[in-house]
């Protein structure tokens, strides 16, 4: 009974809403039932916590340690291990529960970083003897997507008491009511999930004013920063790894071996959370107009979308294809022609980030893209995808691809070619700013 208790806790609950809002209440549902079984089975929290990789000791476990290294006249480091080691180390502790985030923001960091010749760990912040291990070998801290609590208090703590410089990365304005209030997903999902956010988003900005500078993933979310925080804020766009740019290229080899030359040309929209028909609407009608004129044409739709946007006469020409993993996903994408990313203009859109460009380029997709978030800035028009303004011109887009085909697949391929030389990982722009280079590697 009581490791049934236990997953009643807020903390819990909040976990829960986050992954039923990225992934879908059916994975939310999932995941609770699993640990719940275990704790049918007898297995307790900590026993769970073995089982599934996430250790949930106590939020305090150096409150002893501190004690008694005070008590040695040994708590304070003088010499900060930035200065004693040469070579750079980073330890990233941060919210790992979402898949595309723990990709994008921390897995290729690796990749990035020894690039510049720094090393990096990363742990969840709940997996408390990981963190305090990669924190004792460390010479910067880089805390990703954390709000206020124990937890990132005794962190930020022990990193001051090695006086490591320390980073916050976050790649979404969840530190922000403004964001938040006008964000037109809001309006697709249950109220309560955008009241929580809402009541989260003070948690977010105490930790990140909390640390020394901040990087983020586009120049739309540096500039809302700016109305937040007064700390350093440095521009670290996502970008194409080589397990990305490997996987696009398997995906691209088992495409051209499926391919038909009386394929229908297929237009794939990926949603990767809900809400996401908000956006779709933008172009829903050019679609449909699009989709009527030829019933050869087809319409793949990846990830989350409720039924009912798309009117039945055409429902014979829509592929709805749920969220998958992220192999499965880009196999998807490669059997399509083009992808397109429509973003409705609001606070939070204005910060969204390239991924889905990057998914595209990478299984030789070019992109038809609005001018709301930074994909713009990495679709050069006519050469990589289209550009296409927010009030129309998407059906032109798309007439003008599938009129084409040669010329569309030639784009696709050049999208993946400007992937590779621009926007894999390096220290520099436009991936990165040189001035974030500098702070940690000098």
């Amino acid at each position: 009974m009581k490791s049934l208790l236990h997953f009643l806790r807020p903390s819990h609950a909040r976990r829960f809403l986050e992954i039923a809002r990225q992934e879908g209440v059916r994975q939310a549902m999932r995941q609770a039932g699993r640990r719940i079984a275990l704790a049918i089975r007898g297995y307790s929290p900590s026993e769970i916590a073995q089982i599934t990789g996430q250790q949930r000791t106590g939020s305090h476990v150096l409150s002893g340690f501190w004690a008694e290294i005070a008590r040695e006249q040994a708590f304070h480091v003088r010499i900060p291990p930035a200065v004693l080691n040469r070579r750079r180390r980073i330890a990233v502790i941060g919210d790992l529960n979402l898949p595309q985030c723990r990709k994008y923001r921390v897995e290729q960091l690796q990749e990035l970083w020894q690039s510049g010749g720094a090393g990096l760990d990363y742990s969840h912040f709940q997996d408390t003897p990981r963190a305090i291990s990669i924190l004792q070998s460390a010479t910067h801290l880089l805390l990703y997507r954390l709000r206020s609590s124990n937890l990132a208090s005794m962190y930020l703590y022990e990193a001051r008491r090695l006086r490591l410089p320390v980073i916050y990365d976050i790649d979404d304005p969840l530190f922000s009511v403004s964001a938040y209030e006008t964000y037109g997903n809001m309006t697709a999902v249950d109220p309560g999930l955008k009241h929580h956010f809402l009541q989260e988003a003070p948690g977010y900005l105490d930790v990140m004013n909390a640390c020394d500078v901040v990087t983020l993933s586009t120049p739309g979310l540096v500039e809302h920063a700016r109305n937040y925080t007064p700390r350093p804020l440095f521009l670290r766009r996502n970008f194409a790894d080589s397990e990305t740019l490997e996987a696009g290229a398997t995906a691209m080899r088992a495409a051209r071996q499926r391919e038909d030359a009386g394929r229908p040309f297929t237009v794939v929209f990926a949603s990767g959370s809900q809400g996401h028909e908000v956006d779709f609407r933008i172009l829903r009608d050019d679609m449909i107009a699009f989709l009527r004129a030829d019933r050869a044409r087809r319409l793949l739709i990846l990830g989350h979308f409720p039924e009912g946007i798309m009117p039945e006469d055409i429902a014979a020409q829509v592929l709805h294809v749920p969220f998958t993993t992220y192999e499965r996903y880009l196999q998807h994408l490669a059997d399509a022609d083009c992808a397109v990313m429509p973003l409705a203009d609001d606070i939070f859109n204005r910060c969204k980030s390239a991924v889905r460009v990057i998914d595209a380029a990478s299984v030789g997709l070019p992109s038809v893209v609005g001018r709301v978030g930074d994909m713009s800035a990495m679709v050069q028009h006519g050469e990589t995808g289209l550009l296409v303004d927010l009030k129309g011109g998407w059906g032109a887009a798309l007439e003008e691809l599938a009129s084409d085909r040669r010329r569309c697949a030639r784009m696709g391929l050049e999208a993946r070619r400007s992937l590779k030389i621009r926007w894999s990982a390096r220290l520099e722009e436009p991936v990165a700013d040189r001035t974030l280079a500098q702070w940690v590697l000098e």
